[in-house]
């Protein structure tokens, strides 16, 4: 048998492209100054051997049984919900986020669930010891002897654990820490967090094991590593938020076994994430009622409705140059809006400091939320309140009109549901929309059909 040779080659920490020399741009990506120098060890020459006798027969499409995709249900309804109904026997799901916004106060709270439920779960960590794991335990709650802690960092002990324990579930944090002695390079490199997660998934799916890994984030809020990590795994799921509020945002980017729209929204509290049932109740609490500027409009996450608080603050400008920011939403898209109200209304807005905030924390890039950006940024303007117990959604064109949205039924049954009275939308939505009881619906056309609610 041939012994190993090591050798030096650069890999972009963006897509894992692979370069026997530096390059000052990634030709696969094009990302710039992303090559780092790593050392790899070859492959044995043994094993290379080997895995020439493997052979495999194809299978018949009709022939494979659906009934072992069946879900595991986590008993968290928020965490099921972007997994797309619970844990998929055999997936490799990967979770990232900031530090301390709690991806491991979440998937110890569900291994709890899992372990009240006498399934087998496995946590392995390679930041944390023992005893700091028990003092989190210890403010979640109660914990069943399912649940098996294990402090390990190398991958081939973790892998002779797996495979003699065999349990139904297993969380790895996080795999920057791990490392394969097959691997020359140091823990948390490019070729050390591809190759883990290689290990993981051949686990996995060869004998069934749903696979949880924690990853870190890059200061531009993607998972640190190879580009290429999150198409090894079956579901990636970002955990977002602001640390200084309360609330923590589960959303899934990827995902082969449900939609990528669905979110699920937690807060943080002392014992532990409790889930919030109804968010928009919870965006929308302490809401200044009769202030100009302050809009609630609607947003759909995934089949869930969400309402929000838009607030605009318009005054004039003591500068040269006025002032513009936008706290949750895209700050291009106030800005075009802003143009839009000077050119198709003759609003003289142009020299005034704009500030517009979504109350609560909360990012919201979709375009429905449009016409409640232009009714606030007008309300702030004319000092005039927008009437009480008003949703505005729809989306703005260039030209001024309010085009259609998806979903137009859904969001007003949420606005009937917390309260609101009036609902203001696009026409084309209203037209083949049914009538809702409880609920006075306005259709609009343009923006300038909005000045009449000021």
């Amino acid at each position: 048998m041939a012994k190993e040779k090591a050798k030096t080659v650069f890999f972009c920490q963006e897509c894992g492209y692979e370069s026997a020399k530096w390059m000052g741009q990634c030709p696969a990506c094009h990302a710039w100054n992303s090559l780092v120098e790593e050392t790899v060890v070859t492959a044995r020459e043994g094993r290379a051997a080997a895995g020439r006798g493997i052979t495999g027969r194809p299978t018949a499409l009709n022939a494979i049984s659906m009934e072992e995709d069946l879900r595991i249900r986590t008993g968290i309804e928020e965490l099921d919900r972007v997994l797309g109904g619970g844990i998929v026997a055999g997936s490799l799901t990967l979770v990232g986020g900031d530090p301390g916004i709690g991806k491991s106060t979440l998937l110890l709270q569900m291994c709890q669930k899992l372990a009240a439920q006498n399934r087998k779960i496995l946590y392995v960590s390679g930041e944390e010891s023992l005893r700091q794991i028990k003092m989190r335990a210890q403010r979640i709650g109660s914990f069943s002897d399912a649940l098996t802690l294990y402090c390990e960092t190398n991958l081939s002990g973790i892998e002779t654990v797996i495979r003699r324990e065999k349990p139904e579930t297993v969380i790895i944090d996080s795999i920057q820490t791990m490392f394969n002695e097959e691997v020359g390079a140091a823990p948390g490199s490019v070729s050390q967090v591809r190759e883990s997660t290689g290990v993981l998934l051949r686990l996995a799916k060869g004998l069934g094991i749903s696979v949880f890994i924690v990853g870190h984030v890059t200061k531009e809020g993607t998972v640190a590593g190879p580009r290429v990590l999150e198409h090894m795994v079956d579901t990636v799921l970002y955990f977002e938020g602001d640390r200084h509020a309360s609330y923590r945002i589960l959303r899934s980017v990827k995902n082969r076994f449900g939609s990528t729209n669905e979110i699920g929204v937690f807060e943080m509290r002392q014992e532990g994430l409790v889930e919030v049932k109804n968010p928009s109740e919870y965006m929308l609490n302490g809401r200044p009622l009769g202030a100009s500027g302050s809009v609630v409009s609607c947003s759909m996450e995934g089949t869930r409705p969400i309402l929000t608080e838009i607030q605009a603050l318009v005054c004039s400008s003591n500068f040269g140059i006025p002032r513009r920011q936008a706290a949750g939403t895209d700050f291009n898209r106030v800005n075009l809006l802003m143009a839009v109200l000077e050119k198709r209304l003759g609003v003289q807005i142009g020299n005034c400091d704009a500030y517009v905030n979504l109350a609560g924390g909360i990012k919201i890039v979709e375009p429905a939320i449009d016409l409640g950006i232009v009714m606030a940024l007008l309300s702030s303007f004319k000092n005039s309140p927008v009437p009480d117990g008003m949703l505005v959604f729809g989306e703005v064109g260039l030209a001024g009109e309010v085009r259609a949205v998806s979903m137009a039924q859904a969001r007003v049954r949420e606005a009937k549901k917390l309260g609101f009275s009036s609902c203001v939308l696009p026409q084309v939505c209203l037209e083949g929309l049914p009538s809702v009881e409880g609920i006075r619906l306005l259709g609009v056309r343009s923006v300038r059909d909005v000045m009449q609610f000021l």
